[in-house]
C-alpha cells in the first residue's frame, strides 16, 4: 500500500459546503463542475445528487458521476482518466456516469490535449482524488459503526464491516463524509489489486457516436443562431487591399458581410494564436447554403505584400542550407577526424513535404458575445490558452468569458490553435447574435498551421573492416529543425555529431501529430537500416548492440532515453513478429523503432507490390507506454497512429505555387484509403508496472522508417524521399 499526501504541488482538494439536501462534497483542484447528463446506467437516476466538486459527485443511491477534464479528440480520455478516478475510488464501472468537465482555470490545470500527456500527467492527480473520497467514506462508516477504521473495506462501491456483517452503499455516507476534515495522506491501491486499471472498457461516447447523437462542434445549434464563413487571402504573403460585398449582401438569408482583424496589432500573441492570415472577410446568414453561396459573390483584391513562394524555391534553400556550416547542438569524441581517417562514408539525404492537419471534421466554433459576458462552445485543444486570447482581445475579464468543450472529431494538433475561437467571438460581437463559424475544408487547408518540410542527412563512418568509427546527422526544415540531438543513437557512439539549420518563410506552422519526432524517427531509422546492411548486421542486432553500449558504457550525460526499455520494445517485436523466419515469396520486411512522448515503439511491417501498389500485410507493433489504463483503447490508438504514419508517409503532400497551396481538397490531397490500410496490425504492450506515459503520437513515428525498409526489401531500391509513392520508381 502506497500513502499519498492529499496536496497537490500547490493546490490541494478544496472540501466545500455540504448542500442542503446532506451528502459528499469533495473538490479536487483541478477538475470542474459536473452536470448530470442522463448517460444510461445500471442504476436509476438517483432522486438527490451530492455534489463533489468539479470531479465526483455520488447520488442517493450510489450512483457516481466523475468529470473527465481533458478535450477529446479521439484519443480516449474521456473514458480512461475516470477509469483511474473510479479504481482507486473502489466503484463499480457500471454505477459510473461520465460527463465533460467545463473549462475553469480557477480549479483545473492543464486542461489540455497535445504532447501525448493527459493521462501521464493526471496519473497521480486522478488516483488521489478516487483515494481521498474513497477514504472520507470509510471515515465516515467507522465512525456511524463506532468500528476501527482498518476494519472498514470497500469493494465495488459498497462499504463492509465483515466482523459486524454490516454493508452500505456509498450514497448512505456521502453526507457524513462531507462533513469530515481532509485526510492528511490517503493509501493508494496496489497494482495488482486493480480491478479496472488494465481492464477494457468500452468508450463511454461510443454508442452516442454510433447512433449519430450530437456531440461533436459541428453538431451544435442554439436557437436564433446564424452561420458564419469566412474568406482569407489566396497565398501566403497576401493581405486584403479591396472589399465590393453589394452584390453578396443582398442576396437571400445574408445578415451581413465585414471585416475583421482576428488578433490586434498591438496585441503579444500567445504560442497558440498562430494564424497567417489575421484580416479576413466575414460572412453572416441564415443558413450554411446561403453564406457559402453569398462567400463566392464576393469581390475580393489581395495584394502582396511578402515574397510569394513556391516549392521548388523551398527545395533549392533547403539545399542551399544543408550545404553550409550550421548550429552544433552536441559533439561526441572527434567525429571530424574520424570522417577523415575513414575507409568508407555513408552518406543519405531524406525529405519531406508540408503536410495538413485534415482532421474529419473542420474548424467551427459557437460563440454568443454580449455586453456581459462571452460564450463559446466547439472543438479546442486549448481552451485554457484561448480564455487568456480571448480575454485580452473582447476586453474582457475571464471569470465573464466560459468555454464549454465539446467532443472533437479530430485533432492532430491543428486545434491547438484557436483563431477560429477568436473569429467567432468578434463575428457575434458585431452582429450582436450568436454565431456558428464553419470553415469549409478549403478554407482550412489552405489557411496554414502545417507540418513543416524537413530536410536531414545522415554520414556514417566506417574502419576497413565495416566497423562503425563516427554518425554525423545535419538537419533542418523550413521554417524549423526537425532535429532531437539527445535521442538514440546519441549516447552510443564515441564519435558523434549533431547539427541544425532552419530557412525563414511566411507559411505558418504547426504541432503536427509527434511534432519534428513525424518526420526524424523515418529518417534515421531507414538510415540505420542502411548503415546495418553496409556493416554486415542484422538491423535488430544492429539497434540492440548500440543500445546496449547506451546502457552500459554511455556517451555523454544528456541522453533522454532509457536504452534498457527500448531494447525492450525491439526485444518483444523480433519474438512476436518470428524476426529472421523466412518470409513467403515477394514480401519485404522493415523494422524501426524510436522514442518519443516518453514512449518506446518498435514496429515490424510486411509488404509486397502488386502493379506497383505496395501491399501491407501486415504490422507488428510492441509498445513500452508503462502500465496500461484500458489495453483495447491502447491498442486502438496505437492502429490509428499506424496508419496515419503510413498513409502520410506513402501519399501525402502539399505543394505551393506562388504562395497559394496547389491542394486545397482530397480531390489533390491523396489520404490514405480504407483498401490501401495493413490487412492486420498486431499490437502487443510490454509488461510494466511503470507509470503511464504518451500514446496517441509514439505509434506514428516509427513506422514511417519501418515501411521505407519494408518497400526496399520488397523492391531492391531504396526511398529517401515523401511521400514514396512519388518518388519511388517501382511505386505509382
Amino acid at each position: 500500500m502506497t500513502l499519498v499526501k492529499t496536496k497537490y504541488g500547490r493546490r490541494s482538494f478544496i472540501k466545500t459546503t455540504v448542500l442542503a439536501s446532506g451528502g459528499m462534497l469533495l473538490g479536487f483542484s483541478w477538475l470542474a463542475g459536473c452536470r448530470p447528463s442522463g448517460q444510461e446506467s445500471a442504476t436509476e437516476w438517483p432522486d438527490e445528487w451530492f455534489e463533489i466538486n468539479g470531479f465526483i459527485k455520488i447520488g442517493d443511491n450510489g450512483l457516481v458521476t466523475i468529470m473527465s477534464p481533458n478535450p477529446e479528440i479521439g484519443q480516449n480520455v474521456k473514458t480512461s482518466m475516470p477509469m483511474i478516478v473510479a479504481e482507486e475510488l473502489d466503484v463499480d464501472w457500471k454505477q459510473v456516469v461520465v460527463e465533460q468537465a467545463p473549462l475553469n482555470t480557477e480549479i483545473f490545470t492543464r486542461q489540455l490535449a497535445g504532447g501525448s500527456q493527459s493521462i501521464r500527467q493526471g496519473w497521480h492527480s486522478l488516483r488521489m482524488a478516487g483515494a481521498t473520497a474513497r477514504q472520507l467514506l470509510r471515515q465516515a462508516a467507522a465512525q456511524a459503526w463506532q468500528v476501527p477504521l482498518e476494519e472498514v473495506k470497500t469493494q465495488a462501491g459498497t462499504l463492509k464491516h465483515t466482523p459486524s456483517g454490516r454493508t452500505a452503499g456509498y450514497g448512505t455516507f456521502a453526507a457524513a463524509a462531507a462533513r469530515l476534515p481532509i485526510p492528511e495522506e490517503v493509501p493508494l491501491k496496489d497494482p495488482k489489486d486493480f480491478r479496472i486499471i488494465g481492464t477494457s472498457r468500452k468508450n463511454v461516447d461510443g454508442n452516442k457516436i454510433v447512433t449519430g447523437e450530437p456531440l461533436f462542434g459541428i453538431d451544435y445549434r442554439r436557437d436564433g443562431m446564424l452561420i458564419a464563413m469566412i474568406a482569407h487571402a489566396p497565398a501566403f504573403g497576401m493581405k486584403l487591399e479591396s472589399l465590393d460585398a453589394e452584390v453578396a449582401r443582398r442576396m437571400p438569408g445574408i445578415v451581413d458581410v465585414f471585416t475583421i482583424k482576428t488578433f490586434a496589432d498591438d496585441y503579444e500573441r500567445q504560442w497558440c494564436d498562430t494564424a497567417a492570415f489575421n484580416e479576413l472577410v466575414a460572412v453572416v446568414g441564415q443558413t450554411t447554403w446561403q453564406v457559402w453561396q453569398a462567400k463566392k459573390a464576393l469581390r475580393i483584391k489581395w495584394a502582396p505584400v511578402a515574397e510569394l513562394e513556391s516549392s521548388s524555391l523551398h527545395r533549392a534553400r533547403m539545399r542551399a542550407m544543408a550545404s553550409q556550416p550550421a548550429q552544433v547542438l552536441r559533439r561526441d569524441g572527434n567525429p571530424e577526424a574520424m570522417f577523415r581517417k575513414a575507409a568508407r562514408i555513408i552518406e543519405r539525404t531524406y525529405t519531406a513535404p508540408f503536410l495538413a492537419h485534415n482532421t474529419l471534421e473542420p474548424m467551427n466554433f459557437f460563440a454568443h458575445v454580449t455586453e456581459e459576458r462571452a460564450e463559446l462552445v466547439g472543438p479546442t485543444q486549448t481552451p485554457e490558452f484561448m480564455e487568456k486570447t480571448l480575454a485580452a482581445r473582447l476586453g474582457m475579464p475571464l471569470e465573464k468569458i466560459d468555454i464549454q468543450m465539446t467532443r472533437q472529431g479530430g485533432g492532430f494538433g491543428r486545434r491547438l490553435y484557436g483563431h477560429f475561437m477568436v473569429e467567432a467571438a468578434l463575428i457575434s460581437k458585431k452582429v450582436q447574435a450568436p454565431v456558428k463559424l464553419i470553415y469549409t475544408r478549403e478554407d482550412d487547408m489552405s489557411f496554414g498551421n502545417y507540418r513543416p518540410a524537413y530536410y536531414a542527412t545522415y554520414r556514417a563512418a566506417l574502419d576497413e573492416n565495416n566497423q562503425l568509427l563516427a554518425f554525423h546527422v545535419c538537419a533542418g526544415g523550413i521554417p524549423e529543425s526537425p532535429l532531437f540531438p539527445n535521442r538514440f543513437p546519441a549516447g552510443a557512439i564515441d564519435h558523434y555529431l549533431a547539427e541544425s539549420w532552419s530557412v525563414d518563410s511566411n507559411i505558418s506552422i504547426g504541432a503536427w501529430r509527434a511534432p519534428r519526432s513525424n518526420f526524424i524517427a523515418g529518417a534515421e531509422q531507414a538510415f540505420l537500416d542502411e548503415l546495418a546492411e553496409a556493416m554486415g548486421q542484422d538491423p535488430i542486432e544492429f539497434r540492440l548492440a548500440l543500445l546496449e553500449r547506451a546502457k552500459n558504457d554511455p556517451v555523454g550525460a544528456d541522453n533522454d532515453y532509457d536504452p534498457a526499455r527500448y531494447a525492450g520494445v525491439l526485444e518483444l517485436v523480433r519474438q512476436k513478429s518470428d524476426w529472421g523466419k523466412a518470409l513467403p515469396e515477394g514480401i519485404g520486411r522493415g523494422v524501426a523503432a524510436y522514442y518519443c512522448h516518453n514512449s518506446y515503439v518498435a514496429q515490424v511491417v510486411d509488404l509486397r507490390i502488386d502493379a506497383g501498389k505496395p501491399i501491407i500485410e501486415n504490422v507488428c507493433c510492441a509498445v513500452d507506454c508503462g502500465l496500461v489504463v484500458n489495453p483495447d483503447a491502447a491498442a486502438n490508438m496505437v492502429e490509428g497512429g499506424t496508419v496515419d504514419g503510413i498513409g502520410h508517409a506513402l501519399y501525402s503532400e502539399l505543394s505551393f505555387r506562388d504562395g497559394a497551396p496547389e491542394q486545397t481538397n482530397f480531390d489533390r490531397y491523396r489520404l490514405i484509403r480504407h483498401s490501401e490500410a495493413p490487412k492486420n496490425i498486431e499490437v502487443h504492450f510490454v509488461d510494466s508496472h511503470e507509470h503511464p506515459t504518451g500514446l496517441g503520437e509514439p505509434p506514428l513515428p516509427p513506422v514511417m522508417g519501418a515501411l521505407a525498409n519494408a518497400i526496399y526489401r520488397a523492391t531492391g531500391q531504396r526511398v529517401y524521399h515523401q511521400p514514396f509513392i512519388k518518388h519511388h520508381p517501382l511505386l505509382g
